[in-house]
């Protein structure tokens, strides 16, 4: 990558963080409605995850989907703007936090039911061999979404069909309020698609570069054939399952721990020792991250309403 590249990874792994604690802050002033699961620790898997995409490649995920959107093109204005329920939101206000989504960008959404989204997955790609398109379908979820039929399937057809799908698990150790381990007989999430002779590996999801390095050669062999691979990723997320999480099924000393391993902090360390960047050019960074932000909140509250004619549009598919 080129110093530019490394330092824009930098900058959206900031903007998402940011995002997120200002998200919060409104979140509690009543000025965002309805539920809101926060990104906050994980900024590294769709970062790395998505920096490794060609443009005809579609990624879809789960409800803890800002960092996704970022990731994937979506500007901070209408990602803010969508949270406040704003006509200049990417889902016209009408969608809020679990429903961010821009098919120009490929990006098919966040889907608000566990797991549900995963059937759409296979019928994105199985869409793309039939018409004979050269892309892969990323399909990320969290470690409570492998316990239920839709996962099981979906890898199944993904593999009958040999379809060019890249299976991510964001195992953020939770589902939920629940531990990996207290809710799933094999709590190493990735041995589910041994199940269905599907590939698989594990890898640090705090670390952004090892997982776009992953990424970017996984994605080839998917490209070149290899058929659907999945591919879990361990990260933490540093704050509650959603707003309401009052978290008594973790202690503070554990989630600590997990803080001491930033995956901001580590990319920043990364950068600085092996001298890509200066202490004050990621500073200048934190600083435009901050900027964006700032003007993304600026113009979500100053954004209007949604008419009540918004309710009958978008209802059916225009050919």
């Amino acid at each position: 990558m080129e110093k530019l590249e490394y330092l824009d990874l930098y900058q959206q792994m900031v903007v998402i963080r940011r995002l997120e604690e200002v998200a919060a802050e409104l979140y509690q002033k009543g000025k965002i409605g309805g539920f809101l699961h926060l990104y906050i620790g994980q900024e590294a898997v769709s970062t790395g995850l998505i920096s490794a995409r060609r443009p005809e490649d579609r990624v879809i995920t789960a409800y803890r989907d800002h960092g996704v959107a970022i990731n994937c093109g979506i500007s901070a204005n209408e990602v803010m703007a969508e949270l406040l329920g704003k006509v200049t939101g990417c889902s016209r206000g009408k969608g809020g936090s679990m429903h961010l989504a821009d098919v120009s960008k490929n990006f098919w959404g966040g889907h608000a039911i566990v797991g549900a989204h995963l059937p759409i997955a296979v019928g994105l790609a199985l869409g793309d061999v039939y018409k004979d398109r050269k892309a892969v379908t990323i399909c990320m979820f969290g470690d409570g979404a492998t316990n239920i039929g839709f996962l099981h399937e979906a890898l199944n057809l993904s593999k009958v069909w040999n379809l060019p799908v890249l299976w991510v698990c964001e195992n953020n150790q939770y589902g939920m309020g629940t531990a990996v381990e207290r809710a799933s007989a094999v709590s190493e999430i990735r041995q589910k698609a041994c199940g269905y002779g599907m590939k698989n590996e594990a890898i640090n999801g705090m670390d952004v570069i090892e997982v776009r390095e992953t990424a970017l050669r996984i994605l080839e062999e998917i490209r070149n054939g290899s058929g659907p691979q999945l591919l879990e990723i361990d990260t933490y997320r540093f704050r509650g399952h959603s707003m309401g999480d009052p978290e008594r099924y973790r202690k503070a000393e554990e989630v600590h721990q997990w803080q001491e391993n930033d995956p901001i902090g580590i990319y920043r360390r990364y950068l600085i020792g092996r001298e890509v960047a200066t202490e004050a050019e990621l500073n200048e960074q934190d600083g435009l991250a901050e900027q964006i932000v700032q003007k993304a909140v600026e113009f979500a509250e100053a954004s209007p309403e949604p008419s009540p004619e918004e309710l009958y549009a978008h209802v059916y598919v225009e050919e």
